[in-house]
């Protein structure tokens, strides 16, 4: 709402309370009605296919504010802030630690897009690996700017010469039931002092906020 108002445009914020998706309105009869009153929509929603859908039907841009699989604008002003840092961000290594979450598979992606070497760094479980499908698609676009994506599980050495140490909390909203198993599961991935001791040394930490401290 502030980007856009300093913009010069008007920006709404509905909330679920505010719109008739509450009460069981289809996402299509919402596209199709939106579109007639607005020049595009952002959305933030857990599933995906709720973005896919809505784009589908609607006659105006839809932008992915957030979904359980990525976290686009949110990359992007990361991208933005980190080019404004270094630069070119050809051949600079990104490293992220902690769950394989939306947040690490957007920066594949737009790590691979600038060229960067990304490593993702998470438990050897499945449920906390990036999607296999996002890895596919990374790398493949990462093959063609010269970057790279590593999925490792070890931290030891993982920020050697990063020039970007990423990370997320370890329970992201909807996960209130796993709290205790993921701080099991994640005990060994703090972004710390000693982690970032072999980071190159003009290196930069960010997080895509709130962070929880301690973690």
């Amino acid at each position: 709402e502030t980007g856009i108002y300093y913009l010069g445009g008007v920006g709404l914020f509905l909330s679920a309370n505010d719109l008739q998706m509450g009460r069981g309105e289809p996402i299509k009869d919402t596209a199709r009605v939106l579109s007639r009153y607005l020049d595009g929509i952002m959305i933030r929603t857990f599933d995906h296919e709720d973005v896919i859908e809505l784009a589908k039907y609607a006659d105006i841009p839809i932008i992915n504010g957030l979904t359980d699989l990525l976290h686009p604008c949110q990359c992007l002003a990361d991208m933005q802030a980190t080019r404004s840092y270094f630069g070119d961000l050809k051949g600079k290594k990104l490293v992220y630690v902690g769950d394989g979450n939306n947040m690490a598979h957007s920066l594949m992606y737009a790590g691979a897009k600038m060229g960067m070497h990304v490593v993702i760094a998470c438990p050897n479980e499945k449920k906390y690996r990036p999607n296999e499908e996002v890895v596919k698609n990374a790398v493949a676009d990462a093959e063609e700017t010269g970057g790279s994506i590593s999925i490792v599980e070890k931290t030891d050495d993982v920020a050697s010469g990063a020039h970007v140490v990423y990370t997320d909390v370890w329970s992201s909203m909807g996960m209130e039931s796993e709290i205790e198993e993921r701080r099991q599961a994640f005990a060994g991935y703090c972004v710390d002092s000693k982690l970032m001791s072999k980071a190159a040394p003009n290196a930069i930490v960010m997080h895509c906020l709130p962070a929880h401290r301690g973690e």
